[in-house]
């Protein structure tokens, strides 16, 4: 059993995605056809021995309750493991208010009952790979009070747009963190990964209740950081955030490419998820698939280049699908063009013959519509 527990946190008020977000909470959203991009920070814990994790949850939680179930096809010990969706019970009409804080101080007497001395803190919306149990024994030889993750990125000015950034000393102590303005090409991306003593983690969700109604975790720990060592360590491989809808966009699409995708992915370590029992994919005469990540049971008489296609989805006759990502039991209609477009769960594109977007500025098919 690991000495710490985990927490995935729900994403912070200022991150929306546009449309996908009205059905359910980015970690319950699709990811390269047969994942959800929670089943990223879940999978990390769970290969690290970490089997009491707690999921935070705000609005919309259904999806996230379905995929998540018991956390079983999550290898978490099914003896002493547990997996908990937790709410904020009452949360605030002003959003404001409905901070991570908030969420852990009415969830406070859940937190203390925990029996591990140290806690690992995820967010449900990066797609990462990351050995805690390494982090975590890399944060006890420190010494530091607390660890945070980061990753160093060369394209800052236009990406990681609403992200935190930590601000490093030569020693690796974190001085502070600061919101990415776009500014600098360089930077140190926080990736909302913590590591630190329960003891500590409660001190400081009673220090910013007490300080202010609307404070977060990384204000308090930035505020904080000029009295605790607060240490960051530099995390290695495939790194993407889901902060906005051409983020989400481009991550799905950037894991067609197979180096990228060997990046993130790791016999070694694997990925868990709620399976599927269906059918291999049908490929029908005349049908043209050229790099593209196609899930199971799908039906493809017309032509896919460079997209993702979600479990279930039917691709009619005639139809052309190109850099685009469709979600699960979606229908793209005979002689039907689709290009830089997003199609939601269950949508079927029947009647419009053509729907081309911007690939800067990526389409919207939403959730159970006919067009």
């Amino acid at each position: 059993m690991s000495r710490a527990f985990g927490i995935v946190t729900s994403s912070a008020n200022h991150i929306k995605v546009e449309g996908m977000q009205d059905y359910r909470p980015i970690g319950a959203f699709s990811f390269l056809g047969r994942y959800r991009v929670i089943d990223f920070p879940i999978s990390n814990m769970s290969n690290s021995g970490i089997d009491r994790i707690q999921v935070y949850t705000r609005r919309n939680p259904r999806s996230l309750a379905e995929h998540l179930g018991t956390g079983r096809h999550y290898n978490i010990n099914s003896k002493r493991g547990k997996l908990q969706l937790l709410f904020s019970e009452n949360s605030s009409a002003n959003d404001f208010y409905n901070t991570d804080i908030n969420a852990f101080w009415e969830n406070i007497e859940i937190i203390e009952r925990m029996h591990q001395p140290y806690v690992v803190i995820a967010p449900n919306y990066m797609v990462y790979t990351q050995n805690f149990e390494t982090l975590l024994q890399a944060h006890i030889d420190s010494g530091a009070d607390i660890t945070l993750l980061y990753h160093k990125v060369n394209n800052a000015r236009e990406a990681y747009l609403n992200c935190d950034v930590l601000n490093l000393n030569k020693q690796k102590g974190v001085e502070s963190i600061e919101k990415n303005r776009g500014n600098t090409k360089e930077r140190n991306i926080f990736m909302d990964t913590y590591v630190m003593s329960k003891d500590l983690f409660i001190s400081l969700i009673r220090e910013a209740k007490k300080l202010s109604s609307m404070y977060t975790l990384p204000q308090i720990v930035n505020i904080k950081a000029s009295e605790l060592d607060v240490r960051g360590i530099a995390h290695r491989g495939y790194f993407a955030t889901i902060t906005d809808f051409k983020s989400y966009f481009d991550a799905n699409l950037a894991l067609i490419d197979y180096k990228q995708a060997t990046d993130l992915f790791d016999p070694e370590w694997p990925i868990y998820t709620r399976t599927t029992d269906s059918c291999p994919t049908q490929y029908f005469e005349g049908a043209s698939v050229k790099n593209s990540v196609v899930s199971n049971g799908c039906l493809i008489e017309g032509t896919v280049e460079n997209s993702v296609i979600g479990r279930g989805c039917e691709i009619k006759k005639g139809a052309v699908v190109k850099n685009s990502v469709i979600l699960a039991n979606s229908v793209i209609g005979k002689d039907v063009h689709i290009e830089n477009q997003v199609i939601d769960k269950w949508a079927q594109v029947i009647h419009a013959k053509e729907i081309i977007a911007d690939p800067e500025k990526p389409g919207y098919v939403k959730r159970d519509d006919t067009v």
